[in-house]
């Protein structure tokens, strides 16, 4: 940790005078959030710790998936099982992966049916994205159960303007190919965006080759993003968004004394469906802005694994299916130029069912989870004030009524001051949160080996605060950010093999975070950052597995003849705990790694680009879960038509 910090204090004395020598042109960093209130609000007005991603430093960096583009946000930690198209997973702040929700254009997708209702992002493309925000810390308030350790929210392009269309292809290392097109536009009536990829490849081996295992998995995906909307008048607007996934992943098999090993015939398809319609209505001169949204979200996973040689006595099947339906009917209410009023009731219904089926030398087994549903009523309310325009914030509380455990009250407060004087920002939250039993928690029926469900479980609950500080430097060329965060859960969900789930953990998270960004020139923009994240699972003084306690980010763009760009990414990963996978009853330490990735583009005429990147540079071999490959030097480059 104290190389870090040394390091960061060393680059700022470097870049402070290349700031003074800079241009006195003030540069424009103020962007527009919605997650962190629910409305459109100016980021400085917002307390809560918050990052949002926007599409052209997505494009600049090359990433085809979401989980890449989240890599390098400080406060999250992301793990893969495996390469391309494996299982993957987010911890925000230390939190477990299931205490993340994930939305896209405000659709719920954690997946109703999987274990603990967490998202599993191995198939979500950047396709048609305008922007990413990462929204850290508890917040029930706003959003309901999943959100203990913060939001993830996808919002897709809005269409403006005459129609754009583009065309794209890239091919590269692991025999992997990737086609994407898209078209977008608007006009006062009506607006649309619309994006299409597919993606192909051989992959890499999904369990280690350090113990041997060889054989690809390989894996692909076909998926669709639109947006449409309509203004019939003008204080009316109506829209709908939809994505559709559908991939198909080859992994490798779990073997009793031996951990994660090939597997040639293992394969698992899988299916996500997200639609959402809403309409937003404004009335007495903009006084009272309502929306009203209906949106479904379909899961899907099959899996499938035949007899081969190397097992010839193992086959298993399994299909899996969750829905979820959700109203929401948000009101918000301008009392005054410094107060908005909002507060909304939300309706959701969950379903799921599964059935299983497997052979191996133990003899048959059989599972069958008979659809299961759950409803839930929220009611929240928030009030948003600014005062003198320096002290701005937010005061809420919510009420949440689930059929299976009963009532829910959570609340928050987000406070910031501005300093006008000197660009200095202070900022602060407290909240409390929730997480309802997932279906599978509460109905999973009982085995041969024991109890599973739990009908009698209680949610897991939260409270969380955070502290920070950012200071603007030279006309915002020079911004310096520091938060400290606190977050302690209770009631955790966990397995116990003698009684199934059951209310049993407790769990301490705490840390900082870090981070610099500056504008030395116009065309040379600079962001560090650095997490450091403490972790305890309260019933053996141990820390929580696969999350570090040091993570380092660096991430450079230069823009070159106004035509050309460069992009360094540089994340450094601690070192952290894990379960031997050959046996999991053995803790095992991970070592820490640093990747560097490398990605440029230059336009040769104003309708044709070329690109290309180099991931994982210095091809350094590391785990991201015990026992799972990882991808070493890769390369890949292509072209872009728009027109």
């Amino acid at each position: 940790m104290k190389r870090f910090i040394l390091f960061i204090t060393s680059f700022l004395f470097i870049l402070i005078p290349f700031s003074l020598m800079a241009q006195e042109k003030e540069v424009t960093l103020e962007k527009v959030v919605v997650t962190a209130t629910r409305v459109e609000t100016p980021i400085e007005e917002i307390a809560s710790s918050i990052t949002s991603i926007p599409s052209e430093e997505i494009i600049k960096k090359q990433k085809a998936s979401v989980l890449e583009v989240l890599r390098g946000i400080p406060g999250l930690d992301v793990v893969r099982t495996g390469g391309a198209g494996m299982s993957a997973s987010i911890f925000i702040r230390g939190a477990n992966s299931e205490h993340t929700l994930v939305m896209i254009d405000g659709v719920e997708v954690n997946d109703p049916i999987s274990p603990g209702r967490s998202y599993d992002f191995a198939h979500l493309t950047v396709d048609n994205i305008e922007r990413i925000e990462v929204l850290r810390g508890p917040q029930s308030t706003l959003y309901g159960s999943d959100a203990i350790g913060g939001v993830i929210h996808i919002i897709t392009k809005k269409g403006e303007g005459k129609p754009k269309f583009f065309l794209s292809a890239e091919g590269g290392s692991y025999t992997t190919f990737r086609e994407t097109a898209g078209v977008s536009g608007g006009n006062k009536w009506v607006n649309y965006s619309l994006g299409v990829s597919r993606f192909d490849t051989d992959g890499i081996s999904a369990a280690s080759k350090k113990n041997g295992n060889y054989e690809r998995d390989g894996y692909e995906s076909t998926s669709l993003s639109a947006r449409l909307g309509f203004t019939p008048l003008e204080n009316l607007n109506v829209d709908f968004m939809l994505r559709s996934i559908n991939a198909k992943s080859e992994l490798d098999t779990w073997v009793f004394g031996v951990g994660i090993a090939d597997d040639p015939n293992y394969v698992q398809h899988s299916k996500q469906f997200f639609l959402k319609t809403q309409a937003e209505l404004s009335l007495f001169d903009k006084f009272w802005h309502q929306r009203l949204g209906l949106a479904v979200n379909d899961h899907e996973r099959n899996y499938k694994n035949k007899k081969d040689p190397q097992h010839p006595f193992d086959f298993e099947r399994g299909n899996y299916k969750g829905q979820l339906l959700k109203l929401d009917w948000q009101h918000q209410f301008e009392l005054h130029k410094t107060n908005k009023l909002i507060f909304g009731f939300e309706y959701e219904r969950e379903e799921g069912k599964s059935k299983y089926y497997s052979e191996s030398i133990w003899g048959p087994d059989q599972s069958l989870f008979p659809e299961k549903k759950a409803n839930m009523k929220g009611y929240y309310l928030q009030d948003q004030f600014n005062l003198w325009d320096q002290f701005f914030g937010t005061v809420g509380i919510r009420i949440d009524d689930h059929s299976r455990f009963g009532t829910e009250t959570t609340y928050r407060i987000a406070p910031a001051y501005l300093v006008r004087k000197t660009d200095t920002k202070l900022k602060g939250t407290f909240g409390t949160g929730f997480k309802a039993p997932s279906l599978y928690q509460l109905f999973a029926p009982a085995t041969l080996w024991g109890p599973i469900g739990n009908k009698n479980l209680k949610p897991e609950k939260s409270k969380g605060w955070d502290f920070g500080i950012e200071q603007n430097f030279f006309k915002n060329r020079l911004v310096l950010g520091a938060t400290y965060f606190k977050n302690d859960i209770e009631d955790l969900i966990q397995f116990d093999f003698t009684k199934g789930y059951i209310n049993i953990a407790k769990a301490k998270t705490e840390g900082a975070e870090l981070f610099v960004a500056a504008k030395p020139i116009e065309e040379l923009t600079l962001r560090l950052n650095y997490t450091y994240t403490d972790t305890e699972d309260k019933r053996t003084d141990r820390d929580l597995l696969r999350r570090p306690k040091n993570k380092f980010g660096l991430d450079l763009d230069y823009s070159f003849l106004k035509k050309g760009n460069i992009n360094l990414g540089v994340t450094y990963v601690g070192k952290r705990d894990d379960m031997d996978p050959s046996t999991f009853t053995r803790r095992v330490k991970l070592d820490g790694y640093t990747l560097v990735n490398l990605a440029t583009s230059y336009e040769l005429t104003k309708n044709f680009q070329i690109f290309g990147r180099v991931e994982n540079l210095f091809d350094k071999e590391y785990e991201e879960v015990k026992g799972y490959g990882t991808p070493g030097i890769s390369f890949f480059g292509g072209i872009k038509l728009s027109f």
